[in-house]
């Protein structure tokens, strides 16, 4: 059973994550939370000192959270981005196209139900900041769309 799954090879501090409010006033904090609802550009500025950010997703249908990853990666944000709270087997492979690239599931999940969910799809239709390129840029020879 996978109770924690992480796509990256760095060290990250396991230091408890403040939250966005919070982190205002701790500015010193390496981790942030994200709660839906928060507004994820308010990190911008601070992205340098953050080494992991953490979503949460309370419930299976609550979708903020993809926007808020999708966010980060397109400005820049290298550290980790982790999914925390209601987060579902089939969620995975769309996670990792918006950028998450930890997963810390409140229930724990089959092993080989993950390796299926994340190898389903050979090719992708949208572009996104996993850095998979499109079917339709392969089709017209670019890579880079």
């Amino acid at each position: 059973m996978v109770e924690f799954l992480r796509f990256r090879d760095d060290e990250v501090s396991e230091s408890p994550a403040v939250t966005v409010d919070a982190f205002g006033e701790q500015s010193n904090a390496g981790a942030v939370r994200i709660e839906p609802g928060d507004d994820a550009r308010e990190l911008l500025p601070h992205l340098a000192h953050i080494t992991r950010v953490e979503v949460n997703f309370p419930v299976f249908g609550d979708g903020r959270g993809y926007s808020a990853a999708r966010i980060l990666r397109e400005a820049g944000y290298e550290g980790e981005i982790r999914a925390v709270g209601d987060v579902a087997v089939d969620q995975i492979a769309y996670m990792r196209r918006c950028g998450f690239d930890a997963f810390e599931p409140e229930k724990a999940m089959n092993e080989a139900d993950v390796k299926t969910a994340l190898e389903r799809w050979e090719n992708v239709y949208q572009k996104t900041v996993d850095g998979r390129a499109p079917i339709w840029a392969l089709r017209h020879g670019s890579a880079d769309a």
